[in-house]
């Protein structure tokens, strides 16, 4: 092994000792999240971002961002994408952004309109200010690292490790849920999302974040095991963690995770040559195999019902009207708001207050799309334009970034179950927008 592949075990078992620590001292879990903060904007001022150290830093911590939700260490429920935001910030004053990343300002006007509209409400009061906060967290995050990210040159080798630094905290995540529920097959009774396979905390958020690990550990079992050790380290902790989100019962992250995989794989194929191609089909094989064994000892170990969750089934093996847990009737009044206030929205934050005059309780809205769309309205389909097309024109300008359809994927998969609940889809769509290179001579800057 060499010295990159030891600092690797090494930070492994740093984060086992993390989250086992945090396990049985929870309030060390705070301490956890401002070490992160504060270390990482000393790392980037102290290398001057030379080597775009804040998306090493956002990578880690976006990384850790559901782990600290379940330990209780965040500060607050925004706490993550703030922190990426104020990266993003000191990134532009260290290393500046793209002159030609007009789109992105166009997004940030387009979102204006929604919250001049609710602040002019004349009922507003603190809940209606939580929810403009709860709102526009997320959408301020993504565009402050497509900002950062727009065109900036990044070499292949740099984009790895920002991959095996998603992982890193992932790992801690694993173990975390392990100490919580050692036994999957004593706590599952239904086919409905669990909350004791997810560490307590909501299933939909860990399924994402082990569905990004799903990817990430097959990633870099395929593309940087140079070892044996290292493989089966890999090997070990992509099932693992496949295990691990399939039995939260949330099938978004699960399906987003394989899609990535599907995705890193097609697109590794379209861009090796023959001896690449030949190794690559041994590697899908392989895959597959390993799928199905993963997928055959969950449902061993959840009596069945696993394949009943899928099958949109109940226990008993009756089929379910709703497919999507109860977010069709929300994506339906979204639409309905569209409808009705098709130009300037009903203003940010405000389509829950909504809901509830319509439903007859309030409920958040798990999809970004239409709640752009009923919230901000006819600037709702210019900023979802943007965000669509944008990271495909660049695609094909620079076609070495061989996540870019994962990226581009997760972000798209992910807004639509999940909406911006986490930082992960904003910098995720954020990386999907780097140049790429492979070769080392050119420096990796702006």
């Amino acid at each position: 092994m060499n010295k990159s592949e030891i600092n690797y075990i090494n930070l492994a078992l740093l984060h086992v000792g993390i989250a086992v620590i945090i396990f049985f001292i929870p309030f060390l879990s705070k301490i956890y999240a401002l070490a992160i903060a504060v270390f990482g904007f000393y790392y980037v001022i102290k290398n001057n971002n030379k080597n775009n150290e804040v998306l090493y830093v956002a990578a880690y911590i976006v990384g850790a961002e559901v782990f600290l939700r379940m330990t209780g260490g965040n500060l607050n429920n925004e706490y993550v994408k703030v922190v990426v935001s104020f990266l993003m910030l000191l990134g532009f004053v260290l290393s500046g952004f793209s002159k030609s990343s007009f789109a992105y300002w166009f997004y940030f006007l387009f979102l204006i309109p929604a919250v001049l509209i609710t602040m002019s409400n004349q009922e507003i009061n603190l809940e209606i200010r939580k929810a403009i906060t709860f709102n526009i967290s997320g959408p301020i995050c993504l565009g402050l690292c497509a900002l950062y990210c727009y065109q900036r040159r990044l070499l292949y080798v740099q984009l790895q490790n920002v991959v095996v630094l998603f992982g890193l905290p992932i790992i801690a995540t694993l173990v975390y849920l392990l100490l919580y529920n050692p036994s999957v097959r004593d706590v599952v009774t239904g086919t409905q999302s669990n909350f004791a396979t997810s560490g307590g905390f909501g299933p939909n958020q860990v399924s994402t974040i082990l569905g990004l690990g799903m990817f990430v550990f097959f990633c870099q079992l395929v593309f940087m095991s140079k070892s044996v050790i290292i493989m089966g380290l890999n090997a070990f902790l992509f099932v693992f963690t496949s295990y691990r989100a399939i039995v939260t019962f949330s099938r978004g992250g699960v399906i987003t995770g394989f899609a990535m995989i599907v995705l890193v794989l097609l697109a590794s194929y379209l861009f090796s040559n023959s001896s690449g191609k030949r190794k690559l089909k041994w590697i899908i094989v392989l895959s597959g195999i390993m799928a199905l064994g993963i997928w055959s000892y969950s449902v061993v170990q959840t009596s069945g019902l696993i394949s009943k969750r899928y099958s949109n089934q109940d226990a008993a093996g009756r089929v379910k009207e709703d497919r999507l847990g109860g977010r069709e009737q929300v994506m339906n009044t979204e639409l309905e708001l569209f409808k009705e206030n098709p130009i300037l929205g009903v203003g940010i934050g405000l389509g829950k207050s909504y809901r509830e005059q319509m439903l007859g309780q309030e409920v958040a809205s798990h999809n970004e799309i239409t709640r752009l769309l009923s919230e901000h309205g006819m600037f709702g389909v210019f900023i979802l334009i943007i965000l669509l097309i944008t990271p495909l024109i660049l695609f094909l300008i620079n076609y070495q970034n061989v996540y870019f359809f994962s990226f581009y994927i997760f972000w798209l998969l992910t807004i639509n179950h999940a909406a911006m609940r986490t930082a992960a889809p904003a910098f995720l769509y954020a990386l999907a927008l780097l140049h790429v290179q492979f070769s080392p001579i050119q420096k990796a800057k702006e």
